[in-house]
């Protein structure tokens, strides 16, 4: 198993199949004010994400996409969600800066 990175287009791709990934934000909940955030996204910061795994989906093969800013932070959870065995996580290349850049809102 690996983390799949992806584009904000690959990102509007999966979005629009169905079943739609678990969108996962691991930015402070006042980033996201702040700078905008995908919509549908689950916002659970980095350092809660392994206190509050019981709020991700229970089938671990369900895909996952993990997002932050940048796409550091969430590089980062996406590799933990990795080990901890889920089968279909994808961390979004330059996080929302990139989303929000490419002209998706």
């Amino acid at each position: 198993m690996s983390v799949i990175n992806i584009t904000p287009h690959h990102l509007k791709e999966l979005l629009a199949q169905e079943p739609a990934p678990f969108l996962l934000d691991v930015r402070e909940w006042f980033e996201l004010k702040a700078f905008g955030a995908i919509p549908g996204v689950v916002n659970i910061p980095m350092e809660e994400v392994t206190g509050r795994m019981d709020e991700l989906p229970a089938d671990r093969a369900v895909p996952i996409v993990v997002v932050c800013q940048s796409g550091a932070r969430s590089a980062d959870v996406a590799s933990y969600l990795d080990r901890k065995g889920y089968t279909a996580v994808h961390n979004l290349q330059g996080g929302t800066y990139a989303w929000l850049r490419s002209g998706h809102a």
